[in-house]
């Protein structure tokens, strides 16, 4: 929310996704269907700060959001018992002893496990490991904390279906619509039509290209990508050999220290060419969209409504360029696209 009485930003991933995975219709389509149920802005989160762990994800986006002037953040949450409000306080007071314990605890322990080890540790959290959005709320609260901690939390308890059931009901999950697509999904999903009527576009679409990148790049060459190590070139240049779906390699290479989701990131670092000296700059918020009220509110801000030649954020690009790759019918993402404008 902005400081504007009930104006709603919505902050959205533009063609990739925090998952690892790219969307299933382009980020335009998506920013009109914000903007057709209520949001006043929508503006796109930045390729590299989207596909991310989540610590960097909610820091990324909390930048952004402090930019657009937002006093209120609204998130979904997969708990009815935690205070977020109570927790921002928790970290600005104990900030340095929750990170010195963090870096106690062992290697063979994912980045996500050790936060939430961490935060059982200092507020008795339990983690049953089907809650992440859960856990991108506390990453929201650390951000919070540590950049604008006056901006308050606002959680949305998720209703209906497990976050990776794929029974569809009034409330379905992300995964329920992603393995349903092609069917009516007008009684579950808002805008149906303007989705139902896009380009789709899926994982499957890009593993040729993958694998051409895999096997024809040395293990040198893969540990120029951002978050590759020896370890992992030498798995992923095994398992393409033997493997025929994204799905596959990504089972076949994920292990208790990287998690499927972090698998599926760095394959998409591959697949865009995402090398580890690539410094993140942090782009001016490009708007995809606006009603007139948000309009009259981005007026008082430095934005983006237009990419030209000078556009900062060269990645987004460069990644936006790889996923039209993956259907013939995907428009132009970036250049002579202007804002979507809702009456």
């Amino acid at each position: 929310m902005s400081q504007a009485s009930g104006l709603k930003i919505v902050l959205m991933s533009g063609n990739w996704m925090q998952r690892g995975e790219p969307a299933i219709v382009d980020k335009w389509v998506r920013a009109k269907m914000a903007l057709e149920n209520g949001a006043d802005i929508v503006c796109e989160l930045p390729f590299f700060a989207s596909v991310q762990s989540a610590d960097y994800f909610a820091r990324y986006a909390i930048e952004l959001l402090v930019d657009l002037g937002i006093n209120q953040l609204v998130f979904g949450t997969d708990t009815t018992s935690v205070d977020y409000q109570g927790l921002k306080h928790l970290y600005q007071t104990q900030e340095k002893e929750m990170q010195a314990f963090l870096a106690t605890l062992p290697d063979h322990l994912s980045y996500p496990q050790k936060t939430q080890k961490m935060w059982e540790k200092f507020t008795g959290i339990h983690f049953d490991g089907e809650t992440p959005n859960h856990i991108l709320g506390l990453a929201y609260t650390k951000a919070i904390a540590s950049i604008c901690p006056q901006i308050t939390l606002q959680a949305v308890t998720r209703v209906g279906a497990g976050f990776h059931d794929q029974a569809l009901s009034s409330f379905a999950s992300a995964t329920a619509i992603r393995a349903h697509v092609g069917q009516d999904l007008s009684d579950v999903m808002p805008s149906f039509e303007l989705f139902q009527s896009a380009p789709k576009v899926t994982w499957s679409a890009y593993f040729a290209l993958l694998q051409y990148k895999l096997t024809s790049s040395s293990i040198i060459e893969l540990i120029d990508i951002f978050q590759v190590n020896e370890e992992l070139a030498v798995r992923l240049k095994r398992e393409i050999k033997r493997v025929h779906t994204i799905d596959d390699l990504v089972n076949q290479v994920a292990t208790k220290r990287y998690t499927k989701a972090r698998v599926r990131r760095i394959l998409t670092y591959i697949l865009v060419n995402v090398s580890h000296k690539q410094a993140f700059v942090k782009p001016k918020p490009h708007i995809l969209g606006f009603s007139e009220s948000g309009q009259a509110h981005l007026k008082k801000f430095d934005v983006v409504t237009k990419v030209g030649k000078s556009y900062e954020d060269s990645l987004t690009l460069q990644a936006d360029e790889i996923y039209k790759l993956g259907n013939p019918n995907l428009a132009e993402q970036n250049f002579g696209r202007r804002p979507i404008i809702i009456k």
